[in-house]
C-alpha cells in the first residue's frame, strides 16, 4: 500500500479521503444491488452498512472498513495492468 499511497497522492490526506470515498461508493452499490436481491446483505449485523474507522495507536494502524462491494485482493495487478 506505501508504494500505491507514494506513487498515486502527493498528499496523505487525500489518499485517507479516498479510501472513504471508496468505501461510500462500496455501501451505495451493494444498497443498489440488494434492491434486487435481498440476501446480498445478509442477516442481523451484516445488513448495517456503515464504514468502520479504527485506530490502533499502540501498531500504528489505521482501518478502514465496509460492507460494500469492496476492493479484489489483488489492487496491484489492477495497477500494473494500468485499467484503473
Amino acid at each position: 500500500m506505501d508504494i500505491l499511497i507514494n506513487s498515486l497522492y502527493s498528499n496523505k490526506d487525500i489518499f485517507l479521503t479516498k479510501l472513504i470515498s471508496n468505501a461510500s461508493d462500496g455501501l451505495d452499490k451493494i444498497s443498489s444491488l440488494a434492491l434486487t436481491d435481498k440476501e446480498i446483505l445478509g442477516e442481523g449485523d451484516n445488513t448495517k452498512l456503515e464504514i468502520q474507522i479504527k485506530l490502533d495507536k499502540e501498531k500504528k494502524i489505521l482501518s478502514i472498513r465496509d460492507r460494500g462491494v469492496g476492493m479484489i485482493k489483488d489492487l496491484r495487478t489492477i495497477a500494473k495492468s494500468e485499467t484503473l
